[in-house]
């Protein structure tokens, strides 16, 4: 049996869609095309990436707290309303 952390899942599948560009200046920018305003930038490659990947976990939370529509990433649906088990189940 395989367990699935879907929020982590999305949060991989989107960082593998990431686009980097090296600046004039030497430092990077990273964006992930598909999650509108998510960006960062860094001085190397991998601080880019890790504040893109934070970036981007601090706009699913606010997204999901907003009630925003979040795009469907590698068929990831995170706008989908959760299903409540009976307390009987527990």
């Amino acid at each position: 049996m395989t367990i699935r952390f879907i929020l982590s899942d999305y949060v991989d599948r989107a960082s593998a869609q990431a686009v980097y560009d090296k600046l004039e200046d030497g430092t990077f920018a990273g964006r992930i095309p598909a999650c509108q305003g998510v960006v960062a930038f860094g001085s190397t490659l991998r601080e880019c990436e890790d504040k893109l990947r934070s970036t981007l976990e601090d706009w699913i939370l606010l997204g999901l707290k907003l009630g925003h529509p979040l795009p469907i990433i590698d068929s990831i649906d995170l706008n989908k309303e959760p299903t409540l088990e009976p307390m009987d189940t527990v």
